[in-house]
């Protein structure tokens, strides 16, 4: 047998989809779906790894005249018959935590929250909902490592409003923050950034630069007030630059 032929036979025995695999060894489903169509071979240490999921010599993996040992079998296990358990069953199996409530909103979960040990974004991976929860999360209120959605909340977030270390929304709030108002340490906005370093067609900040820029050094709370107003933003963004200019005062 080759190699190609050995990974997918051990693969069936474990019960694995390619995509479980891949999840398991923190590579993407394609770079599984290569090594079963012998288009690639995998690094040095995915073949230990393979090696030692499967419980099989990376000889035996590597070399067709290996004999092959038998793979330890895996202990017996009495499968649920309901779905939503027998998912959790297998969840628990792989590592990953997850929640998805009965409650459904134009076909989308309530609530859903996953976690796992996937280091990039895929369907198994991916908390998906009204209220999303997890590693990645997509939903209309989005809480995540990397977050999208109409509210997001995460350290990379995309979103109407996006709050996070890297934010890039309509409103969007972060250490670096790019959106049509824009508020960060590093603020790009199409029509207002507020930050230490701005740039829009209306910037406030200790260097900022735009159409109309306001430079703070000095200001008081009314001179920014009538800076916005005659700058012409919109009432409700500009009493959020208020309020935040006021919080670092």
């Amino acid at each position: 047998m080759t190699f190609s032929e050995k990974l997918i036979d051990l693969r069936r025995r474990r019960g694995l989809s390619q995509e479980q695999l891949a999840d398991r060894l923190g590579v993407t489903r394609q770079s599984v779906s290569k090594w079963e169509s012998a288009a690639a071979m995998p690094e040095v240490a995915k073949l230990v790894a393979l090696s030692e999921l499967f419980g099989v010599s990376v000889d035996y993996l590597v070399k067709e005249s290996a004999d092959a040992p038998e793979p330890p079998a895996e202990p017996a296990v009495t499968l649920p018959a309901d779905g939503r358990r027998l998912r959790r069953t297998l969840d628990e199996a792989l590592g990953v935590y997850s929640f998805t409530s009965r409650c459904r909103i134009c076909g989308l979960p309530l609530v859903a929250i996953r976690f796992s040990h996937a280091r990039w974004p895929s369907r198994s991976s991916t908390a998906v909902g009204i209220v999303a929860i997890g590693n990645f999360a997509v939903g209309v209120v989005s809480i995540g490592l990397m977050s999208v959605g109409v509210f997001s909340l995460g350290f990379i977030a995309l979103g109407l409003l996006a709050l996070g270390a890297v934010s890039l929304g309509g409103l969007a709030l972060g250490a670096t923050a790019v959106g049509i108002w824009a508020f960060g340490a590093s603020a790009v906005g199409a029509r207002l950034a507020v930050g230490a370093a701005a740039a829009g067609h209306v910037a406030v900040g200790v260097d900022a630069g735009g159409a109309h820029t306001l430079l703070l050094a000095g200001q008081s709370a009314g001179d920014v007030a009538r800076f916005l107003a005659d700058s012409g933003v919109w009432p409700p963004v500009a009493a959020v630059a208020r309020l935040l200019l006021g919080m670092f005062r």
